[in-house]
């Protein structure tokens, strides 16, 4: 299953990727996650979340 980027997505719903960054971080978008490791942070996309929320298929297998 291919991951959809930061970038991707914020071209997705028409958000800024900071948007998007800042929301995960403070748990305010529900279809993913932010993690801090050390100094960086890494996310996570949840893809049956993420469908439910904008209410189309991102992921697909064949990617």
């Amino acid at each position: 299953m291919k991951k959809i980027t930061i970038k991707e997505l914020s071209k997705l719903i028409n958000k800024s990727p900071q948007f998007i960054r800042i929301g995960l971080q403070n748990g305010r978008l529900p279809f993913g996650s932010a993690v801090k490791v050390n100094k960086r942070w890494n996310y996570i996309i949840y893809p049956e979340v993420l469908k439910k929320y904008i209410g189309i298929e991102v992921f697909n297998d064949e990617n």
